[in-house]
């Protein structure tokens, strides 16, 4: 091949590739564009939604994006289910009345299904009805507001029962200033949970160690040891049908009592600076854990000195043979039985009931009735209420 030849080869080569080169380019544009065009004419995603909203009127808007649903519904804790009105892009949404200061459970029900809010990142826990939670805020002189004071702290505990033969915890609140090398010995309370909630609940939801931290920093309650342990003797109870099953409550019950007894206090009192002293320890619940404490405290009056009950319930019909041995001698040895339950609980009859009978066996309580339902929003209150008369110098004997 000549010169020339190699030379005209070369640039027939040059052209070749420009032109395969320009080919390209053109596709890629072309393809570019194309999708470009196609992503401007599809579907843009939703804008995401914002709920709950609390207005300054105290009014709460919740919001829920379910297109295909044909019904929805907001259940809130405490209050009657509210239909939900969906716009034109699927949103389904509602207002509420006004809404005292407080921290509420609620979910949304489409099509008879129980959902949470999937926009909404605080959450109430439970074993069986998880729920979203909102708060509405209020004043500083709430209890369970948090505020600038000094804080106690929350310790989370993990063992194993030989009891009830599984892996459990407890939780234990230390009260601001809690020094474990001093030689300062604290009050404790033993404070139980109810049906379906774990260990956790006096503090996820409760808010029991701010309640203190507020009660404490005001003067209105002794710096005190809180304990708040798994409530379950029997773990299998927690079903839907769990606390309708014979025998099954008094089994839950009882284990319970022995695993608190022979293994949480003794740990407890190990690790802490806690009283042994039974003028100095308590015990209280709320609904299932209402009934434990009643039927723990009042069958070991040697153990506790002080013992409250919000909204019991799961207590046996048979009362006499679930306290043998307690009577009119109780009341020298108690420095406050306290039974407290919302006039619109529905377990407000059977409370009644219950105190009916301490009356036939000459036994004082102080009787406590306070507008409210079956709900975080009354136990709050009653906590607030009963620390405030533990372990207090001159505290007055039950009075009916």
């Amino acid at each position: 091949m000549t010169l020339g030849e190699s030379a005209a080869n070369s640039r027939l080569h040059y052209v070749v590739q420009s032109g395969k080169m320009a080919v390209m380019k053109r596709t890629l544009l072309g393809l570019t564009l194309t999708a470009l065009a196609a992503l401007a004419q599809s579907p843009q995603p939703p804008p995401p939604i914002i709920s709950p909203v609390v207005h300054a009127d105290k009014t709460v808007t919740f919001r829920f994006r379910d297109p295909n649903a044909k019904e929805v519904f907001l259940a809130r804790e405490g209050a009657m289910r509210l239909p939900m009105q969906k716009d034109e892009q699927g949103v389904w949404s509602v207002t509420t009345d006004p809404l005292e200061p407080d921290f509420y459970g609620y979910s949304f029900v489409a099509d008879g299904v129980r959902l949470i809010d999937p926009s909404n990142s605080l959450m109430k826990p439970n074993l069986l009805n998880a729920e979203s939670e909102v708060h509405v805020p209020g004043p500083n002189s709430l209890a369970w507001e948090t505020n600038d004071v000094p804080h106690g702290e929350v310790h989370h505990h993990f063992y194993r029962s030989t009891v009830v033969g599984d892996d459990r915890d407890y939780f234990v609140y230390t009260p601001p200033g809690y020094d474990p090398s001093a030689k300062k010995v604290y009050p404790v309370l033993y404070l139980l949970h109810g049906f379906s909630d774990d260990a956790s609940g006096w503090t996820a939801v409760g808010r029991a160690n701010v309640i203190l931290d507020n009660l404490i920093a005001q003067g209105k309650a002794k710096p005190m040891i809180i304990v708040m342990t798994l409530g379950y003797g029997a773990p299998e109870i927690v079903s839907r049908t769990g606390m309708r099953t014979p025998g099954l409550r008094e089994r839950n019950m009882t284990r319970f009592r022995d695993a608190l007894f022979t293994e949480v206090i003794p740990q407890v009192e190990k690790e802490y600076r806690a009283t042994k002293d039974r003028n100095a320890r308590a015990i209280a619940g709320l609904s299932m854990g209402g009934a434990e404490s009643l039927y723990v405290g009042l069958n070991a009056l040697d153990r506790f000195g002080w013992v409250g009950s919000f909204s019991a319930g799961g207590l046996s019909e048979d009362l006499a043979a679930t306290f043998p041995k307690l009577d009119s001698k109780a009341n020298s040895e108690l420095h406050l039985l306290w039974i407290a339950c919302g006039t619109d609980d529905r377990l407000i009859a059977a409370n009644r009931k219950f105190r009916e009978w301490l009356k036939s066996k000459d036994i004082r309580a102080t009787e406590i009735e306070t507008p409210g339902a079956h709900t975080w929003m009354v136990w709050r209150r009653n906590l607030a209420v009963f620390a405030s008369l533990l372990f207090q110098d001159g505290s007055p004997r039950p009075t009916n």
